[in-house]
């Protein structure tokens, strides 16, 4: 699905974000103080869905997803992004609204990448009937060697989004110190979604 070295490069860079994602929702800033009974709220939504995506983008890396699977992953970041709903209407402050737009846009970014993959590769090497065979994207796949110009006009907008999330995510993790670690994480999760969408159709 990808090629070397960027295979083993977002590989790590997901394995990263995702034990960040475990390791702030157990231990993290906001779960500090008297040990309370677990429950799933925004905060946990947020780094669940975290941990899910960055899984499923080291599974994007390697494995070619059959239909079923490409859905079941569509309909869990829907729900988990239909979650932090209530949270982003509930946000005390605009950093925070920010914040969570930010995570809806990586999610809406992500459910883009699985249906529409069998488009953006459309065209290259790995897009044959042979090796696409089990590639259930819920797109269907554009004639070999042509990608339709609306795709490319809306990967290139997501490319745009997972960048703008990148930097804002910097600058979270520069100006508030208490949640610098999950700032660098999610930061770092944009640049590797966003470097997955300028590579797949490449």
């Amino acid at each position: 699905m990808v090629e070397p070295p960027w295979d083993l490069l977002l590989t790590g860079a997901f394995v990263i974000t995702g034990t960040l994602g475990v390791w702030t929702l157990v231990v993290g800033p906001e779960r500090t103080g008297p040990p309370r009974r677990p429950r799933l709220d925004a905060y946990a939504v947020l780094h669940v869905n975290h941990a899910a995506m960055s899984a499923a983008m080291i599974a994007m890396i390697w494995v070619i997803a059959w239909s079923v699977a490409v859905w079941a992953q569509v309909a869990l970041f829907a729900l988990l992004a239909v979650a932090l709903l209530p949270a982003l209407r509930s946000a005390s402050d605009r950093a925070r609204r920010a914040d969570l737009v930010g995570h809806l846009a990586l999610n809406a970014a992500m459910i883009w990448m699985l249906t529409a993959m069998p488009l953006l590769m459309a065209g290259t090497h790995a897009t044959s009937t042979e090796g696409h065979a089990g590639h259930g994207g819920a797109t269907a796949a554009a004639p070999a060697g042509h990608t339709p110009g609306w795709a490319v006009v809306v990967n290139s907008i997501f490319i745009a989004v997972c960048l703008a999330g990148l930097l804002w995510w910097l600058l979270r993790a520069a100006a508030v110190r208490r949640h610098r670690l999950p700032a660098a994480a999610h930061g770092l999760m944009a640049a590797g979604m966003g470097v997955m969408l300028v590579l797949i159709p490449v």
